[in-house]
């Protein structure tokens, strides 16, 4: 199932959460939603599950439109809401029994087994979930989600709260997933979006600044010439300017970044240069943008 939306407004009284965006996610995908603090991730994640309605604009899920009312709709859409309520009084099984029968699951029994030992729940089980560490309790909150086995999976902070074990099986799942479902999920770790989305819309301020592969976005920020070299002797700024190409020279600790007047690589006269002045390399590398570097840039912090 295909997710689309098309200039999605959000309202609050004056503030616009969400400003007239438009992407579309297909099945087979992993789309990564990064953006800032109040950005306006949770508010659209909401409004395509249909919790929530929007003031403008639509959401459909494989051609119809998502409301609230649309109660036949929401059995494909899976929902890992980012604050994860959920009843701290019942036990593990209890509550995955209780959304099974709210989702009218057949063979029940067979399927909370399952979801419990995809996400690793077989130890907690029989704890009451008030009793969980904030990660197992996100387990939860995942094993809920997908319950039902749905076509469309909406996962806002999917794996917050979990340690780097778990972070690593949880990644590992939600690519899978992504295989052959429509998974939408937002992080704050950008190596987790690195490693698992397919491609990566960034918000800001209710607007689509980005939307592609995190690779196209580095590259993008990449087409300036920029490289480390650390020498085993102390060199002068000045010195390091007169290098053919080098336009800019910043001293970081014992390394120097390099920055040169255009996209040409500077390396090789960066190497002549050492040998001409008898200077020992310890290092020598082009620098690229970090997808966190990226994000800075586009959001503007």
């Amino acid at each position: 199932m295909s997710v689309t939306v098309k200039d999605l407004t959000k309202i609050y009284g004056e503030q616009k959460a969400v400003n007239s965006i438009s992407f579309e996610v297909k099945k087979g995908e992993v789309l990564g939603f990064l953006g800032p603090n109040g950005a306006g991730k949770s508010t659209t994640m909401k409004i395509i599950t249909g919790f929530l309605p929007q003031s403008s604009g639509t959401v459909t899920v494989n051609g119809i439109s998502v409301s609230e009312e649309n109660v036949e709709l929401k059995k494909h859409i899976g929902y890992l809401p980012e604050s994860n309520p959920l009843y701290p009084e019942m036990y593990v099984k209890e509550y995955l029994e209780f959304c099974a029968s709210l989702y009218q699951i057949p063979n029940p029994q067979k399927r909370i087994a399952e979801m419990i030992g995809i996400t690793g729940l077989s130890v907690e089980q029989k704890k009451k979930i008030g009793q969980l560490s904030k990660g197992y309790k996100q387990r939860v909150g995942l094993a809920q989600a997908m319950l039902h086995n749905p076509e469309v999976l909406i996962l806002d902070e999917p794996t917050s709260g979990l340690d780097p074990n778990q972070l690593i099986e949880i990644r590992s799942l939600i690519k899978q997933l992504g295989k052959d479902k429509t998974v939408i999920f937002s992080s704050h770790i950008m190596q987790e979006v690195q490693a698992v989305a397919d491609r990566v819309i960034i918000i800001n301020r209710g607007k689509i600044v980005a939307d592609d592969t995190a690779a196209e976005l580095q590259s993008r920020l990449n087409n300036e010439m920029v490289v480390s070299v650390e020498f085993k002797q102390s060199v002068h700024r000045e010195l390091l300017l007169k290098i053919k190409g080098v336009k800019l020279a910043q001293q970081q600790g014992n390394t120097w970044q390099l920055t040169a007047t255009g996209k040409e690589d500077i390396r090789e006269s960066v190497f002549e240069f050492a040998k001409q002045n008898q200077l020992t390399m310890l290092g020598l590398q082009r620098e690229k943008y970090s997808l966190e570097e990226v994000f800075k840039q586009l959001t503007g912090k």
